[in-house]
């Protein structure tokens, strides 16, 4: 299959700022929350993200199958054989957006042969946008402004800034954080996390704990156009398309070892 990546990103990237926009409409107001089958919440907003995306998504490249958090927490079964297929997770951190604080994105990547190829996360509550069509081309891009190029950045010698999750800290990740030598702990939610690497504000975002495939798909797009890696504790690179479509345990770094 061959894709026009420059155009398809920008494409990708107006329909993630779209339903950013949707978003923001319900968050500056009242709004219902429900419990999932999983016990995770879900909004109206997680709901008509997605349905932008999957409409805009269905136009651009019909012929490419979309797995999405809401339509798979419903129990769509998409057939994910041919190798290339859209992630999509319209509101990613549920949690930070009830609660008003502001972080939370709108998360779209493309996974060809288990790997995220390309990827965008949108900000809504900060109109920042960072997206990538490969190695070496990521970017951020802050409201109307020009886009400019990220890049990780070696680990400094006086020590390493790590970021966590602010709403699923674990015990073995406070352990495995404690190996290294650490200048600055940083909290922060949802795929932002793997924008700081990817930017080179941090350098370490270990993840004991569960996620799932369209959490990280477009942050490890991301940040490994940008330089950096995730990977299993194993050292292997994290894949997609896994049955169930949970990941394992995994660390993402800004800079390989």
């Amino acid at each position: 299959m061959t894709l026009d990546r420059p155009i398809l990103i920008r494409a990708i990237t107006t329909l993630a700022r779209g339903a950013g926009d949707a978003i923001l409409k319900i968050y500056n107001q009242d709004f219902d929350v429900r419990t999932k089958t999983d016990a995770s919440p879900v909004t109206e907003a997680d709901e008509l993200a997605e349905r932008i995306i999957l409409a805009g998504l269905r136009e651009l490249t019909p012929d490419i199958p979309v797995l999405a958090e809401e339509s798979a927490a419903a129990g769509e079964v998409v057939d994910l054989s041919g190798g290339v297929f859209w992630l999509v997770d319209p509101l990613d951190g549920t949690k930070e957006f009830i609660h008003k604080r502001g972080e939370f994105t709108v998360n779209i990547a493309l996974i060809e042969n288990g790997t995220p190829t390309m990827g965008v996360i949108h900000v809504p509550a900060q109109g920042v946008t960072y997206y990538a069509e490969g190695p070496g081309k990521a970017w951020r891009q802050d409201g109307e402004e020009a886009p400019r190029p990220v890049l990780t950045r070696t680990a400094p010698a006086e020590g390493l800034t790590v970021v966590a999750s602010r709403s699923h800290r674990t015990p073995e990740t406070d352990a495995y954080i404690e190996k290294f030598k650490v200048a600055e702990l940083i909290s922060a939610g949802s795929s932002l996390k793997l924008c700081l690497l990817a930017e080179g504000k941090a350098d370490l975002y270990p993840r004991f704990g569960r996620t799932m495939e369209w959490d990280i798909g477009a942050g490890q797009a991301i940040l490994e156009a940008a330089g950096g890696v995730v990977e299993t504790l194993d050292g292997a690179p994290l894949r997609y398309g896994k049955e169930g479509h949970d990941n394992p345990f995994f660390v993402a770094k800004g800079r390989p070892d």
